[in-house]
């Protein structure tokens, strides 16, 4: 979804893109012949098929062979598919009708936006048709009163959600994945932004409610049950959001800290007596070394510190809030739009550190407040005891409980990393997705922090919206 709103970074409009990360698979067998329900299959497509996908979308937007690579690979590259079409529909209708056709014949589908997911759920692993929202448009006027726009899933935006992949990623894929980033502190994660949403089921049917109503009712909160669903139970097509004041008189500041406990403690200092607190931030030295060395990225401070806090806040006497928070320890303050970017490199260019290194592994997980430093000192070396070789960047949202483990084996990636990270963290009462969601990497370690009993409710609601097993069927219990 594409929104054009003031941008808090810059002082001046810009677009920001938001996460989509769908799929749909199906595959309709050279005999002709059906799957059994519940289980869509994938495989090459006929031609009467592929032809019928063109009568609704255009040859044009119907995607085979050479012409596919884009889509069939992640962001990491730690995650590659195949598909035998891509699909591109324009809006809702369309959407509707290729979504019939695929359930007709059989065929799985992966739905995908910006391809910006980071846990392999919008890739076509095992040969599902990728049904593509990139087109996706359509921005409604702002409604001043509640302060709301109407999005089309495929459009960039620019509102309280200020995640990693903005510039890529699309709202559709933003909701599906409940994305999170550098603001929920302030203001939750993007199903808090919801106030209605539109969607095309599995067999075509299209369920719209954009309304906006804070307070509604009337039924069952299906906006907030398709937020995280991770295009498993729809296809998101529009959604309404709530947007925000813009920030006034932003102050972003850097204090350089020992290490975890000190950061975990300052944060929480700034959490009682900041008001005006809009984000908390943890990287290390570490992370910076490798951006210096092959990024050209310029250190906040020195000398260096081994940890970093970066923190953020707008309003009247913001600057003195940090300022006292900061006290007589090293920092770093930024007032105007470049100085701040400047200083928001540092922790916003973390993503790509371990990138340098190899193809990282990028295990974003929470734990409750009071386990946070015991999980941002000890991970390190939880997983360097699977494989001492390996290289681990930490940085995350520490106000909220959330830290991204990011490494680079040394070993066979053989889920050795991810049972040492969520064994971990399930064993600290915390999640093993704080943001990027399930997927295809953490499937095998749901049942970790889900019971049996959760897990046969969601199969129950997959077979209630999509008792074909169209939608995403690799992602999550079904």
């Amino acid at each position: 979804m594409r929104s054009r709103t003031p941008c808090a970074h810059s002082g001046r409009t810009r677009l920001l893109h938001d996460l989509e990360g769908f799929s749909v698979v199906s595959a309709w067998k050279s005999s002709g012949s059906r799957p059994r329900r519940g289980e869509a299959v994938t495989g090459k497509l006929p031609r009467a098929l592929l032809r019928e996908f063109a009568a609704v979308l255009g040859s044009a937007h119907v995607l085979t062979g050479d012409a596919t690579a884009g889509y069939v690979t992640d962001w990491t590259g730690g995650f590659t598919g195949h598909t035998p079409a891509v699909l591109r529909p324009r809006d809702t209708a369309e959407v509707a009708a290729v979504l019939a056709l695929c359930t007709g014949a059989g065929v799985a589908v992966v739905p995908q936006g910006g391809n910006t997911g980071l846990v392999g759920g919008g890739v076509p692993r095992h040969g599902e048709v990728v049904l593509s929202v990139a087109r996706l448009g359509g921005l409604g006027p702002v409604d001043a009163d509640s302060g709301q726009v109407t999005d089309g899933a495929g459009q960039d935006l620019d509102f309280p959600i200020l995640i990693a992949s903005r510039g890529t990623a699309t709202v559709g894929g933003a909701v599906a994945t409940n994305a999170g980033g550098l603001r929920v502190l302030r203001y939750g994660p993007m199903r808090s932004q919801l106030r209605g949403i539109e969607a095309v089921l599995a067999d075509g049917t299209v369920l719209s409610h954009l309304s906006g109503l804070v307070k509604d009712n009337t039924g069952y909160d299906y906006p907030a049950l398709l937020a995280g669903s991770e295009g498993t139970l729809a296809v998101i097509t529009a959604a309404r959001l709530q947007l925000v004041p813009r920030l006034a008189d932003p102050v972003t500041v850097i204090v350089g800290v020992s290490g975890p406990a000190e950061a975990h403690a300052l944060a929480r200092q700034a959490l009682r007596t900041a008001g005006s607190l809009v984000s908390a931030e943890y990287f290390t030295q570490a992370g910076l070394d490798i951006l210096t060395a092959h990024a050209g990225l310029a250190p906040p401070l020195r000398p260096p510190s081994p940890g970093y806090l970066l923190l953020e806040a707008a309003g009247p006497g913001a600057d003195d809030e940090l300022a006292a928070l900061a006290a007589d320890r090293p920092a770093a303050v930024g007032t105007g739009a470049a100085e701040r970017a400047r200083l928001w490199a540092s922790r916003e260019r973390h993503p790509e550190a371990a990138g340098f290194l190899g193809v990282p592994l990028k295990l974003d997980v929470a734990v409750p407040a009071a386990q946070w430093v015991r999980l941002a000192s000890e991970v390190a070396g939880v997983v360097t005891a699977a494989d001492p070789g390996a290289q681990v960047i930490v940085y995350g949202h520490i106000a909220d409980g959330n830290l991204h483990v990011n490494v680079v084996p040394a070993a066979p990636a053989d889920g050795r990393h991810e049972d040492a990270v969520f064994s971990f963290v399930a064993s600290l009462g915390g999640s093993i997705s704080a943001e990027h969601g399930i997927g295809a990497l953490k499937a095998r370690w749901l049942p970790l922090v889900r019971s049996a009993a959760e897990l046969a409710v969601f199969a129950r609601l997959r077979q209630a919206f999509d008792p074909a097993g169209t939608l995403n069927p690799h992602v999550l219990p079904r």
